[in-house]
């Protein structure tokens, strides 16, 4: 075996960060709902087992989940990422090759780790990612990413595997594809899963033994990759260096509508702080800031929405001079009387911050610019989010996400670190 790929994936990801700071929430139905409180996005297995769909709105199923006792919590973003990138620290010490997925998944490359017991060394995975961050997760390993993947399902929904499932009898694996539906299989879209059931396919076992040339002409070289995956072929490789954003975007829908030019400028300026830290974060400039602002989408006689995309005179990635160009583009496409719903911002046209060429006619001084901003981050990373903040993003925010539920910010806020007697 050339190849062998495991997929480390955090359970219930959003309702086990809650766990872990509230341990009365074990074994009780937990649900996480997205910005604004819209709709359900985790759920714990005692959730699932009362019937809650994932992507419920909340407001239906509300007097359901009172009826229950189902526990509910706003989304706690600031949470999550940093639990997150706890877990994938600590995945990170045993591979020194590995992809993170997302928020609550990674794939670790074992090539040339055969002479471990490599099931013994994804239940040490699972025990210390536990025992160091209270997340429970699940460890599937196979020789290609995408059998990874299933392997990883098949660990989750089978108690006897305690977590952990390492192919090593094909036929006991063939059987559990049997079962699997072909949606479950990495890559398979709703489209694609539509072709094929028309097509009498219609779980993962009969995928894997579809006629390639038949794949290949109905579905192209993606459908023809994922299918030698599943026989073991490895066509999907490691992305084991992330690549910085091209594109950054910060925007939320209001808890309520906004009407008032004030609160929409604090606004924008919000979302500005956010999108330029991330911009500093990985060492970036932007050329060009976008702002937009919108009405409900839904009432299509008085929708309305504009935008303005304003080139910098130099690349930059300071926040105030973000800001300073966003407050005159507002102007420009503020209606008043209107009631948005949403804004936005968008820094695009990124380029590395060494690029950097200044104006002949450039008078600000970059060097204390990136001074401040520093400094800014370094208090803010330290003593919290939003410690020293622009005035422009106000004080009252009326206009932010309903998030009346939300827990505390217990690894990134001093304020809300608990307290132990």
């Amino acid at each position: 075996m050339n190849n062998l790929f495991a997929l480390v994936d955090c359970n219930n990801f959003f309702v086990s960060c809650e766990r872990v700071f509230n341990p009365e929430l074990e074994n009780k139905p937990v649900v996480v709902l997205s910005n604004n409180d819209g709709c359900i996005i985790s759920r714990s297995n005692e959730a699932k087992a009362l019937g809650i769909k994932m992507g419920s709105p909340f407001f239906k199923v509300k007097d359901f989940l009172k009826q229950n006792d189902v526990t509910a919590f706003s989304s706690n973003y600031s949470l999550y990422g940093d639990m997150s990138q706890r877990v994938m620290s600590i995945l990170s010490k045993f591979t020194s090759n590995i992809e993170i997925y997302s928020i609550d998944e990674a794939f670790l490359d074992f090539s040339g780790f055969n002479y471990k017991n490599i099931e013994n060394y994804a239940h040490e995975i699972k025990r210390i990612v536990y025992q160091w961050t209270g997340i429970p997760v699940s460890v599937g390993v196979g020789n290609t990413k995408t059998l990874a993947k299933i392997s990883t399902h098949i660990a989750k929904k089978n108690d006897r595997f305690k977590g952990v499932y390492v192919i090593k009898d094909y036929e006991e694996f063939n059987n559990f594809l049997k079962d699997i539906p072909v949606d479950e299989v990495w890559g398979i879209g709703r489209q694609f899963k539509e072709k094929l059931t028309v097509s009498n396919i219609n779980t993962a076992y009969q995928l894997q033994n579809a006629d390639q040339q038949w794949i290949k002409k109905n579905f192209g070289i993606v459908g023809l990759r994922t299918v030698k995956e599943l026989q073991g072929v490895s066509c999907i490789s490691l992305k084991s260096v992330s690549k910085n954003k091209k594109g950054i975007t910060s925007s939320r829908s209001f808890g309520k509508p906004v009407t008032d030019y004030d609160e929409l400028r604090q606004a924008i300026s919000t979302y500005i702080t956010s999108a330029s830290r991330k911009l500093r974060k990985q060492k970036s400039l932007a050329n060009i800031l976008i702002i937009y602002i919108l009405t409900n989408r839904f009432n299509k006689e008085n929708f309305y929405y504009n935008h303005k995309v304003i080139k910098l005179p130099v690349p930059t990635n300071s926040t105030s001079t973000f800001i300073l160009y966003a407050n005159k583009a507002l102007k420009n496409i503020y209606v008043k009387g209107l009631k948005y719903k949403k804004a936005g911002v968008m820094l695009s046209d990124i380029i590395p911050e060494e690029y950097s060429q200044l104006s002949l006619f450039d008078n600000v001084d970059v060097a204390k610019s990136n001074a401040l901003m520093t400094t800014i981050d370094d208090i803010n990373d330290k003593m919290g989010k939003g410690t020293i903040k622009s005035a422009s993003e106000g004080f009252d925010k009326k206009w932010k996400m309903k998030s009346e539920m939300r827990s505390r910010e217990f690894t990134t806020c001093w304020d809300d670190i608990l307290e132990v007697n």
